[in-house]
C-alpha cells in the first residue's frame, strides 16, 4: 500500500467520524505533518503519513517534537490498520475537550 491510499484512507475515516483532515502546507516551514486533523469541539491534531515501514526524516522529527512540545498530538501513521485507533484517540479527546 502507498503512503497515498494510507492519506486518503484516514482523510475518508476523520470527515465519517465528523471532523476534517486538511492538506497542511506551511511556507517557509519544511517537513511540517501531512494533514491538519480538526475534530468537534475545538479539537485539533496533525498527522504524517509515510509508506508501509517508513519513518520521518530528520527535518520533519524536529518539526514533530516541536509541534509536540506546543501540547498537541501528533500521529505518525505507516500503516492503515492504525487508523481506526488515531480516529478513536482523536474522538476521546473531542468528546472531552480540554
Amino acid at each position: 500500500m502507498k503512503e497515498k491510499q494510507i492519506e486518503q484512507k484516514l482523510v475518508k475515516s476523520i470527515k465519517q467520524a465528523g471532523g476534517l483532515a486538511l492538506k497542511f502546507v506551511s511556507p517557509g516551514n519544511a517537513g511540517v505533518p501531512d494533514r491538519l486533523l480538526l475534530m468537534p469541539n475545538g479539537i485539533a491534531a496533525f498527522a504524517e503519513l509515510k509508506a508501509p515501514g517508513m519513518k520521518p526524516r530528520a527535518l520533519q522529527q524536529i518539526q514533530i517534537n516541536r509541534i509536540r512540545k506546543l501540547g498537541f498530538k501528533v500521529f505518525v501513521i505507516d500503516d492503515p490498520e492504525q487508523i481506526p485507533d488515531v480516529v478513536s484517540e482523536v474522538m476521546a479527546d473531542a468528546a472531552y475537550p480540554a
